[in-house]
């Protein structure tokens, strides 16, 4: 609809004289836009404009000297470029305007660079979980080495604190070394530590108010608490 188009009136008969030119200003529904000969002179190329769709029906038209062109139907469908559909500005249902559903592709877009930020804090924090771990586990170890009385209490939580940073710096395989494996590394200290430790928990209880060995007698003294971390910043 509202597209230009062409018709050719065209006399087939060679004995026919040539066809006169139409006058005509609308071809039934169609307005003429302009009116050239053919180049064998034998017709007309008529530029037609269709303003309404639907069927088209062209009557015959009275060519002037007696001829009489047939009558022409053609269909004028509505329609745009890039065959979208046609809507129209206040009509039924067939003017009605296509349901719009949103972006969500495009509109994800926008999520990107907050998901590069969300991406880059997760890795950061990843990193920095071990220096925290120890960062931790180096406060544990300063609030129970020394241990402040020989009860198990007190010992237990010593020794769990001191297997901790062990376990924060070396890995969790050095939960169970001990003064021997301690020696091999080179962690002297830790080798005292662990055997003063062994000595203090698990030394017998004396029996009948004596004073048993290891617990009344004397025991391997606890080393310094920056004799140790100095042994780990050696390593």
């Amino acid at each position: 609809m509202g597209q230009l188009g062409s018709l050719e009136l065209r006399e087939e008969d060679p004995a026919q004289p040539p066809l006169p030119r139409p006058g005509e200003d609308r071809l039934g529904p169609l307005a003429v836009r302009g009116v050239e000969a053919l180049r064998d002179g034998r017709g007309w190329r008529i530029t037609v404009q269709p303003m309404a769709p639907g069927t088209a029906v062209i009557p015959p038209l009275d060519l002037g000297d007696g001829r009489r062109a047939p009558e022409l139907r053609l269909a004028i469908p509505r329609t745009v470029p890039c065959g979208s559909a046609w809507v129209g500005v206040g009509g039924g249902g067939q003017d009605a305007l296509p349901r719009l559903e949103f972006p969500w592709g495009w509109a994800a877009l926008l999520l990107l660079p907050l998901a590069a930020a969300a991406g880059f804090l997760v890795r950061a924090r990843a990193r920095k979980r071990p220096v925290r771990g120890r960062k931790a586990a180096l406060r544990a170890m300063a609030a129970h080495w020394p241990p402040a009385t020989r009860d198990r209490a007190a010992l237990d939580a010593a020794h769990a604190a001191g297997r901790n940073l062990l376990a924060a710096v070396f890995g969790e395989e050095a939960r169970s070394w001990g003064p021997a494996a301690f020696r091999a590394r080179g962690l002297d200290a830790w080798a005292d530590w662990s055997r003063s430790l062994d000595a203090a928990r698990f030394a017998p209880e004396p029996q009948d108010g004596a004073a048993a060995p290891g617990r009344g007698g004397p025991q391997p003294p606890f080393p310094p608490a920056a004799a140790l971390l100095a042994a780990l910043e050696a390593k």
